[in-house]
């Protein structure tokens, strides 16, 4: 016997035209050619402006440097894409790679457990915010101020404000080491990438996350647990802040509590230059590593042109400020 029809729509039918509405459709990279011109625009005033920014060596530079911001990119972006934002990755990452460091260096943990133990607490702690702003529906921008505050007073704490060193050779050559010329932290960030990417474009996990950042309540109504999603994004998002901390720690070999805090900026500034909406739903981590990429070229031409280096923190926030209203105007254009 037939059932008689109700009219709505299966789960599915709604999730795929949730998040067809508002760019999810991949195909249309049309905001990507952009960006990606504007970066090789970048790069070739670069290299006209300075001589020596197309040489071996300052490659080697910006790619390593790249490789750490587009980690925290691409987790900023991540939470961006929901609509939420985790101004305390930077701490998280500082705390990962403090964690990290001690176990190994104090503890004497085997590498693979010492590395595990710091994907686990950034995992936890990205839960921990994710949870707190979902279960008491609070605004992310604000609990994660206060829980920046308490990350980078642990951070202290552990450290008790002195640095730690005595880092074992096999794991520095994560941070520090090359593989073919290229810096083997280049080929984590890739790695990362394409998982992310994978699972933000190819899987269900993903088309509920633009869902969500698409609208909510929406969301809500056609079956999705919008409060798993988020604060599945934001562990996530705290493990690779925490791959990062532990890669730079790695890379410094050593550890010490301000890690990670320059971090901050550059990871909202790369995916909104790459078109990542700040009110969720729109854009893909093609962008926020592109918009990585173009923060570690104007930071590494800044030092080449003898700009003081501080100067850099300055350049990035305007950025920020230019990518933001840049976006708003087009959104309201685009609506208009």
């Amino acid at each position: 016997m037939r059932r008689p029809q109700t009219g709505r729509k299966p789960m599915s039918d709604g999730l795929v035209n949730m998040t067809q509405r508002r760019g999810f459709n991949l195909k249309d990279g049309g905001q990507i050619v952009g960006v990606l011109i504007a970066f090789v625009v970048i790069c070739v005033v670069a290299s006209l402006v300075a001589p020596q920014f197309l040489t071996s060596y300052n490659m080697t530079i910006i790619s390593r440097d790249l490789a750490f911001i587009g980690i925290v990119a691409i987790a900023q972006g991540m939470l961006l894409l929901l609509g939420d934002i985790d101004v305390s990755i930077g701490a998280i990452a500082g705390l990962c790679g403090i964690v990290c460091t001690k176990l190994l260096v104090d503890a004497q943990l085997d590498p693979a457990l010492a590395i595990s133990a710091g994907l686990a607490v950034g995992a936890i702690a990205g839960a921990i915010n994710g949870t707190i702003i979902t279960m008491f529906n609070l605004n992310s921008l604000v609990v994660t101020i206060g829980m920046l505050s308490v990350y980078s007073g642990l951070n202290l704490w552990i450290t008790k404000g002195r640095t730690i060193v005595g880092l074992p050779k096999e794991v520095t050559v994560l941070g520090g080491g090359t593989l073919m010329g290229v810096p083997v932290p280049v080929y984590i960030m890739a790695g990362v990438f394409l998982v992310i990417l994978f699972l933000t474009t190819k899987t269900v996990y993903g088309r509920r996350l633009y869902a969500v950042g698409n609208s909510r309540e929406a969301a809500k109504i056609i079956g999705i647990h919008e409060q798993r999603v988020r604060i599945t994004a934001y562990a996530v998002a705290g493990a690779l802040a925490g791959l990062a901390g532990m890669l730079l720690c790695f890379r410094l070999v050593s550890a010490q509590a301000s890690m990670g805090q320059s971090w901050l900026l550059p990871s909202i500034a790369a995916p909104v230059i790459g078109g990542i909406a700040t009110t969720g739903g729109i854009g893909t981590i093609w962008g926020a590593l592109l918009g990585a990429a173009i923060i570690a070229v104007i930071g590494n031409v800044i030092v080449l042109g003898g700009v003081d280096v501080y100067l850099q923190q300055v350049v990035t926030g305007a950025i920020v400020v230019i990518a933001v209203a840049l976006d708003a105007i087009t959104r309201k254009m685009g609506r208009g």
